[in-house]
């Protein structure tokens, strides 16, 4: 499709051109140079915006489609996993024993995520769109709320939480995704059984951990989308990137310190938004 639409306006600008051209050559005998230039600068601001609706137009359309497309796929994910939750919660009731127990709250951590993804994707569309919201809640809250969904998921890492409130004026779902990653990361390049300390202090949220730590070298690029210091781990090496796209829309100071097998902590420094 952008194919066609650069051939179009490669060509709509060449004739442009020389219709141009022609006409000066054919009416600067005849009229008056001030003349010539009120025509000329008409010509070129019609082509411009030619040009600007041959640009726009279908660009315009693909994203629409692309918005549409969103939208009918987060309605579709929606159902089967309130399904899942619903017949998860039901069959659970009739467990007695703790093994079958254990795996089904795995299950139900794993739809909780699901459905922690389907907000985070209905966020994105909401931020193309300008309808991300803002509003008043305790980073310490959400912490814990995060923390809830996400230790079942984590069970091989030790957590040591010390939260005191920070009220700050910002967008909560962002917020939820970024420490989500930070906490992710923590968690994947750490030994199993790790300690992983989160604290909320003199409006600051510090995430560290004692896992393989990075080089001077590593953390100049770790905001970098697609970037992984190590390729076998899982992922898609773009979650740091969207935190600190998210900190440096927000005004939140964002700081790594981070060790070559020692550890890493990173922390967020609210004191602009509160």
């Amino acid at each position: 499709m952008f194919r066609s639409v650069e051939l179009t306006i490669f060509l709509f600008f060449v004739v442009s051109v020389l219709i141009i051209s022609t006409l000066v050559y054919v009416l600067a005998p005849r009229i008056t140079l001030s003349a010539l230039i009120v025509i000329v600068l008409a010509l070129v601001v019609i082509v411009g915006w030619v040009i600007a609706k041959l640009s726009v137009e279908p660009l315009r359309e693909h994203f629409t489609q692309l918005e549409h497309f969103s939208k009918e796929v987060l309605h579709e994910l929606n159902l089967p996993i309130n399904t899942i939750m619903t017949n998860t919660a039901m069959l659970k009731k009739k467990i007695t024993q703790e093994r079958e127990l254990k795996r089904f709250s795995r299950i139900e951590s794993a739809c909780k995520m699901l459905e922690a993804r389907y907000s985070e994707l209905d966020y994105l569309i909401k931020k193309q769109m300008q309808l991300e919201q803002v509003e008043r809640f305790d980073v310490a809250d959400l912490v814990q709320e995060r923390l809830n969904l996400l230790k079942p998921l984590y069970s091989q890492a030790n957590f040591i939480v010390d939260l005191e409130t920070i009220s700050v004026n910002i967008d909560r779902i962002g917020l939820a995704k970024v420490i989500d990653n930070i906490i992710d990361n923590s968690v994947k390049y750490s030994p199993e059984g790790a300690h992983i300390t989160i604290t909320t202090l003199d409006e600051k949220l510090s995430i560290s951990d004692r896992g393989q730590g990075m080089d001077e070298v590593t953390l100049f690029k770790i905001f970098d989308r697609y970037y992984q210091s190590d390729e076998n781990t899982l992922g898609f090496g773009i979650g740091l990137g969207l935190v600190k796209n998210y900190c440096d829309k927000y005004k939140i100071k964002l700081h790594v310190d981070s060790s070559l097998r020692v550890g890493t902590q990173m922390q967020l420094d609210f004191s602009r938004v509160v």
